[in-house]
């Protein structure tokens, strides 16, 4: 299709609400501009096409033979559009709204707030598929992600949701009064790690002591990960807002922190995104500020 040769939509929309009520008054009211702007845009779609669609001889407007021909046509492709964008409203209104997010994120923080969403919008179906591996978003797919990080993933928006630094963590049974000092003082221990993150390795990495870990690494899922390091089985890193209660009450130790610019982010593809998305991290964004 020539698109260069193609009138602009605007003039097109104008005809077919003159051809649907035969008057530019109602025309106007349809599509809620002045009758004056409908007039203009009727002659500006003549002149793009060299041809009279309206017949101006008598008291009312008529049209022509060319002007019918086209009222015709755009009548059949405008109804197409709309008979398209009413099957693809619905198709995208039934399909459930996907959210993705770590095992300790749902289990620690969405789970006992969830029910209150469900309660406030009972028409949206939800799916929470929580896996410890970063997803990729594609549409008709996972609609909205929660991660954790500095909030800068290429593509994506992003929006703070809870910010909270790294702690690396360990039960007073596993450490046994050692003095830790520096993460070399750790490397013959037991380490921890959430079934499909890697905070864990990253950590150590950042530190240089990959290759040098002594110590077993388990990798677990994240609803056991607080158990076993409660039970004093291995070290592991998690995000601070989580274990606060633990630290505060000495069941566990906090041996070093990190990152107080991070946390966990609502993350969204950019454009557009379904209304059922933006209710739902509405929804989140208010539980962060309660």
């Amino acid at each position: 299709m020539d698109w260069l040769r193609m009138p602009p939509l605007a003039g097109l929309r104008a005809f077919t609400a003159f051809a649907e009520t035969g008057n530019v008054v109602q025309a106007g009211l349809a599509l809620n501009v002045s009758h004056a702007a409908i007039s203009q845009q009727l002659r500006a779609l003549e002149a793009h096409l060299g041809a009279a669609l309206l017949d101006r001889s008598g008291r009312a407007l008529a049209l022509t033979a060319d002007g019918a021909h086209l009222a015709r046509a755009l009548q059949l492709g405008f109804g197409a559009i709309e008979a398209a964008v009413q099957e693809i409203s619905a198709a995208s209104a039934a399909r459930p709204l996907h959210v993705t997010c770590t095992p300790m994120f749902a289990a620690h923080w969405l789970m006992p707030r969830l029910a209150e969403f469900q309660a406030s919008h009972p028409e949206i179906d939800l799916v929470l598929d929580p896996r410890g591996e970063i997803v990729e978003l594609k549409p008709g797919g996972i609609d909205l992600a929660i991660r954790y990080g500095g909030g800068n993933w290429a593509g994506m928006d992003t929006r703070m949701l809870l910010q909270s630094p790294m702690v690396v963590i360990a039960a007073g049974s596993l450490l046994k009064g050692r003095q830790v000092a520096a993460p070399e003082d750790l490397l013959d221990l037991p380490w921890l790690e959430e079934l499909g993150t890697t905070e864990a390795s990253r950590w150590l990495e950042s530190r240089g002591v990959t290759d040098s870990l002594r110590g077993s690494r388990t990798r677990l899922p994240g609803n056991l990960l607080m158990q076993a390091v409660r039970a004093g089985q291995g070290v592991a890193v998690s995000v601070q807002a989580f274990v606060e209660e633990d630290l505060q009450s000495g069941r566990l130790c906090a041996l070093f922190t990190e990152g107080e610019d991070r946390g966990y982010h609502v993350v969204t593809r950019s454009g557009v995104r379904r209304p059922e998305a933006r209710k739902f991290a509405a929804w989140l964004c208010r539980q962060a500020d309660a």
